[in-house]
């Protein structure tokens, strides 16, 4: 999965317009503001709240600690 660095810079959680990262091993994007996880499908951004899952509180302090 390649998503190029000026386009996640680009892009922010649709709930919560904060940055998001970037979770290669699972091709999500977290957004640890609304605390959900986008797919990442075929390269492409899905960014719909219905379409993201609810991240754990372990992922939560993972990527809240890697900011």
């Amino acid at each position: 999965m390649l998503i190029d660095k000026q386009l996640l810079n680009l892009l922010v959680c649709p709930v919560t317009k904060t940055p998001l990262q970037l979770d290669r091993d699972k091709q999500e994007l977290v957004s640890t503001a609304a605390k959900l996880a986008y797919p990442v499908r075929e390269g492409i951004p899905v960014m719909l709240e219905d379409e993201a899952r609810a991240i754990s509180q372990d992922e939560f302090e993972y990527w809240h600690a890697k900011k």
